[in-house]
């Protein structure tokens, strides 16, 4: 019976897990691919214009930590008076985000 109940439990935090992975990717496709690319690589036409940095590029995802990462989802960024990424703080939970953030972090070549 213990076995049976570890199973279940074990079953329903993979399956979390796999929901969690696909709400970020959801959310990537919505409001992230337009700039950054399907693959990550920011060779869209506004992310040439916004120059964003290449997420499959190992280097530069170590210049940034998930804080950083999430506060920026969060907050935006703006350089000067432009605003070069919108926040979206009021569009997903915390968790949402840091779930965006893993899914950021797996485009990144090792």
């Amino acid at each position: 019976m213990k076995t049976y109940l570890a199973t279940i439990v074990a079953s329903a935090f993979l399956a979390a897990g796999s929901l969690a992975a696909a709400d970020a990717k959801a959310i990537y496709v919505k409001d992230c691919q337009k700039c950054h690319g399907a693959d990550g690589k920011g060779q869209t036409t506004m992310g040439k214009k916004l120059k964003v940095k290449d997420w499959t590029d190992a280097q530069v995802q170590s210049k940034f930590t998930d804080e950083e990462a999430i506060k920026t989802i969060k907050e935006g960024k703006k350089e000067g008076d432009k605003t070069r990424m919108k926040a979206y703080k009021d569009l997903y939970s915390d968790q949402e985000v840091k779930d965006l953030v893993a899914y950021i972090r797996k485009f990144a070549k090792k």
